[in-house]
């Protein structure tokens, strides 16, 4: 009854009960139904967080490595850790083995051990030239031209064939004479000139063919003294093998064979000179052993001129390199044995 009393006072004051729900909408009082929205959410009861339940201490690193964004939870050593871990411990990496490594079966040192020095003689400055001996024993050239690796083939049959489509078939052997020609001229105009023949090596000198080749080494020629053997022939009673060694002298104080070259293309570097190196060396190791010379010989030099006068390169080879050339000449000889 109170309550209707209430009722009927407010509506003779407000107009009605309708003006009770309908003047605050009406004044478009927005901040309170905001309030009132607001109020109502969170008179609602709060739900709970699945997340709370979850043992945070013991996933405390998989939390930190999601939710951090300025550092990164992995270190190196726990990379490794899981590496080892999925794919098992690192394999040692083991090198391949160089063909140049390998080591011969039938070995004989480049230094004849066994070998006596012979005092110098007065007529020690006569440099030596023995014969070449035409016996069964194969040349170092032949050797090494039947134990090429079929990349060096390849690369030498391929020059053939661009030089037979250029000058045709009879001008590359004509070419080719041309050029063992102009390479005796030049061993010729240079022992003229180690055994002081004045006249003869002038007249060679002349030569248009020689001219380029002979000021091209003639820097060369001021560091080699003391020339002790020219054109001459040795052969290894070991390993039976034989060859002719274009010079033997000292190059700035250090006794070496020298082998002379003539190109037509710059060869700066002795890996330009292909096979020369073991050649070189080859002819190391028969001097050695041949009872003909009374000493021995560590050092090797290779001796690049050119047609044009530009100035030679001459490519030194120390005992070290001479040694490692030489394990590479056996490894080619035991190859040559076994085809023949």
């Amino acid at each position: 009854l109170v309550r209707m009393q209430f009722l009927q006072i407010l509506s003779r004051k407000l107009g009605g009960l309708e003006g009770l729900f309908q003047i605050p909408f009406c004044q478009k009082q927005f901040p309170y139904t905001c309030l009132s929205t607001s109020a109502c959410v969170y008179s609602k009861k709060k739900k709970g967080n699945s997340y709370e339940q979850v043992d945070q201490e013991k996933y405390k690193n998989l939390v930190h490595s999601v939710t951090s964004y300025k550092t990164s939870a992995q270190t190196p050593e726990t990379i490794l850790e899981e590496d080892n871990f999925l794919y098992g411990p690192p394999a040692k990496h083991t090198p391949p083995v160089k063909a140049g490594t390998k080591t011969p079966k039938n070995w004989v040192p480049l230094i004849n051990p066994s070998k006596r020095i012979l005092p110098v003689s007065s007529d020690s400055n006569v440099p030596m030239k023995i014969g070449l001996q035409r016996t069964k024993m194969p040349s170092v050239t032949r050797i090494l031209q039947q134990t090429l690796s079929p990349q060096q083939v390849f690369y030498l049959e391929r020059w053939k064939q661009k030089m037979i489509e250029e000058l045709g078939k009879e001008g590359f052997e004509e070419y080719t004479k041309s050029l063992f020609l102009q390479g005796e001229l030049f061993h010729s105009a240079l022992e003229s000139i180690f055994l002081s023949e004045e006249t003869a090596a002038r007249d060679q000198g002349e030569n248009d063919v020689v001219a380029g080749y002979l000021s091209s080494v003639e820097r060369v020629l001021e560091d080699i003294s003391e020339v002790k053997a020219l054109e001459s022939g040795v052969h290894h009673e070991t390993l039976q093998y034989l060859g002719l060694v274009d010079c033997v002298a000292k190059y700035r104080g250090r006794l070496c064979v020298i082998d002379w070259k003539t190109s037509e293309k710059p060869k700066p570097f002795l890996e330009n000179t292909y096979d020369n190196p073991l050649q070189v060396a080859a002819y190391i190791g028969a001097i050695n052993h041949d009872a003909n010379y009374d000493f021995q010989v560590r050092c090797g030099l290779i001796v690049v001129a050119y047609k044009d006068g530009s100035p030679a390169h001459p490519h030194f080879m120390d005992p070290d390199l001479c040694s490692h050339y030489w394990n590479k000449w056996l490894l080619r000889l035991e190859e040559y044995m076994d085809q023949n």
